[in-house]
């Protein structure tokens, strides 16, 4: 896996090992930010990390900084090595519950131009109504979340939804923040 645009183009990434982390691979990950388009100076959540590929990608693009959250020790980790190795800064790493962490970002009255959620798809349907419940209140006004489910999955918040597109197996919905 590598970066696949700005400052760390083409830079490789570690990936736990594992089945239980299912990386964005580089295509669909460059499909994904051809649909948000610049994220130049923005906030970014990252919830479900995995690998960080997500919010890596945001940061190498020019994104100010990001959160990365994962329950998993080993994809916390790997967030950390591949932010060590490609020298990016601006980012906090929470091994946690990305439930509770979104219920405390909310809680805490922080707000995110871009929140990337790509749970295990198994999760989706269990973790949308903490999404809709907290959502409205992190994302920023002209803020998107992007949402990565099955292809037969098509997942409903109580946001503008601006798009969803299938690409294999897999479907990404993007979401607006309430205007």
């Amino acid at each position: 896996m590598r970066i696949i645009a700005g400052s760390r183009k083409g830079s490789r990434i570690y990936a736990p090992k594992g089945l239980e982390v299912r990386p964005t691979g580089d295509r669909l990950r460059e499909a994904v930010f051809n649909l948000i388009g610049p994220v130049d100076g923005a906030a970014v959540l990252d919830l479900f990390a995995g690998t960080g590929a997500l919010g890596l990608e945001a940061l190498s693009r020019g994104a100010a900084s990001a959160v990365f959250v994962d329950s998993d020790r080993s994809a916390a980790e790997t967030v950390v090595r591949n932010l060590d190795k490609l020298r990016l800064e601006g980012a906090r790493v929470y091994r946690e519950d990305a439930a509770r962490r979104l219920a405390t970002e909310a809680a805490a009255g922080r707000r995110y131009d871009l929140v990337l959620v790509d749970p295990p798809y198994r999760m989706l349907s269990r973790f949308l109504p903490m999404l809709a419940t907290h959502l409205p209140s992190v994302v920023s006004r002209d803020g998107l979340v992007v949402i990565e489910s099955e292809s037969k999955e098509e997942p409903e918040l109580p946001l503008p939804l601006r798009t969803s597109r299938t690409y294999g197996s897999t479907r990404v919905s993007l979401f607006e923040g309430i205007q």
